[in-house]
């Protein structure tokens, strides 16, 4: 909808973007077709999570911190158990480690199907949602289902349950599966790997609109594979590298003006995390039928294009298909669900790749496990400053366009990053304003 103002300007307003995780605003104000202003607004409420962990014991994270989100709890979890066992001194078996990258496996796949093909995907294909996008495209829209529903079925199996999983402990799990229960998983997860391959060249026919930005790209890497549940060391492709330990001496938090959520800077500078930097800094470590379906679906050993993120996100969920199938036929039974763990006071710093790019926790706790401080550095806050550089880019690029196409546009630019804005409601309000 379009309000001419009193100077003459025009407010265009999009009162509804459904397809993203939370509640925010965007603002972009031109003046003479220059764009003068960009502020991506988030005024949801604070939830407090870091707050309410403070006087809690050692041990409650992963049950606390899953639930500030129903789409990425398994990232929260992963984060906080690899901190408390940081500061504890305790190192988990090689098993408790595969089960936890199975997990995550889980909650890639439910996360990536969701977005790619119910939340993004209706951009491309000109539809307003997957319901009216299923009418046309049916077999498209079943297929997404039967893929979330595989990650779903990994999450309640090895998590507990799909959503906010019960079965992670500082240590490892309450209960390891059996291997007849993870065998049973694999048919869905057969068919699902060849749906993912041919998803992977599905969404490369899309139309891409021509934007590449000079990103500081920023990931976890590991020397042995793709970084999912835990890396060794976080990389940059500014060069910058250095343990996970040191992230809280080059990523600061800060406020803004405009935004109840803290922004990110890394050296002092903005920066992206998520699927894109992800596959750019660890192209080498994808498997070599997953980077042979990138390589067919015309993408090179890096991405600078933030449209093409659905293709890297159907990559990975590729990906996470074969290492869920690699990691079902390692598998044994007998083996220890935990380690026992004693706190110790100290002060620790625990990091996963969530869907959505590179989480990190860090605590502080005393002699008897009770926790004095925590900060939560999920990734859509950190992304915020390149959102806004993208709209920026894709106003000044696209100051032409009518209202309505610049608009669908820019809220295409944001679902490139599948923002989790919060984890509670589900609208952000667009403002063009034209003088």
């Amino acid at each position: 909808m379009t309000h001419q103002l009193k100077d003459g300007g025009q407010v265009l307003n999009v009162g509804m973007l459904a397809r993203v995780e939370g509640e925010g605003g965007m603002h972009i104000e031109i003046k003479d077709r220059k764009v003068v202003s960009v502020k991506l607004n988030i005024f949801e409420p604070p939830r407090f999570y870091e707050g309410f962990l403070r006087g809690r014991k050692y041990t409650e994270p992963p049950d606390i911190t899953a639930r500030i989100c129903g789409i990425c709890p398994v990232a929260y979890q992963s984060a906080s158990t690899e901190a408390m066992e940081t500061i504890c001194g305790v190192t988990t078996t090689a098993e408790i480690q595969l089960m936890r990258r199975l997990l995550y496996c889980g909650e890639w796949i439910e996360s990536h199907s969701l977005h790619i093909f119910m939340l993004h995907a209706p951009d491309f294909l000109g539809y307003d949602s997957v319901l009216e996008m299923a009418k046309d495209h049916a077999d498209v829209v079943n297929m997404a289902l039967r893929l979330k529903k595989a990650g779903n079925d990994v999450m309640e199996l090895v998590g507990g349950r799909a959503i906010h999983p019960v079965n992670v402990k500082v240590g490892g799990f309450y209960r390891m599966p059996t291997l007849t229960e993870l065998e049973g998983l694999k048919p869905d997860l057969e068919r699902g790997l060849e749906d993912a391959l041919a998803a992977v060249q599905l969404v490369s026919t899309f139309d891409f609109p021509e934007m590449e930005q000079d990103y500081n790209y920023v990931s976890l890497r590991h020397p042995d594979w793709y970084p999912l549940e835990r890396g060794t060391e976080i990389v940059a492709t500014s060069g910058v590298r250095f343990p996970v330990a040191q992230v809280g001496e080059h990523i600061k938090e800060f406020h803004v003006e405009h935004s109840n959520a803290l922004h990110a800077s890394f050296d002092g500078e903005k920066y992206f995390v998520g699927p894109l930097a992800r596959y750019s800094l660890n192209f080498d470590q994808l498997s070599p039928r997953c980077q042979e379906a990138a390589l067919k679906a015309g993408l090179g050993e890096t991405c600078r294009n933030p449209f093409k993120s659905i293709i890297v996100r159907t990559v990975e969920l590729a990906y996470a298909f074969e290492e869920a199938l690699r990691i079902i036929d390692l598998w044994t039974d007998g083996h220890a669900p935990s380690v026992p763990v004693a706190p110790r006071a100290g002060e620790g710093i625990g990091a996963s790749e969530a869907p959505r790019g590179t989480i990190w926790h860090r605590y502080k706790i005393d002699a008897d496990g009770v926790i004095l401080d925590a900060q939560i550095v999920p990734p859509t806050s950190q992304n915020q400053a390149s959102i806004e550089a993208d709209l920026r880019l894709a106003a000044e690029q696209w100051v032409d366009l009518d209202d309505h196409t610049l608009s669908h546009r820019c809220e295409t630019a944001i679902r490139n990053y599948d923002p989790c804005i919060s984890c509670a409601t589900h609208f952000l309000d667009l403002r063009i304003k034209r003088s």
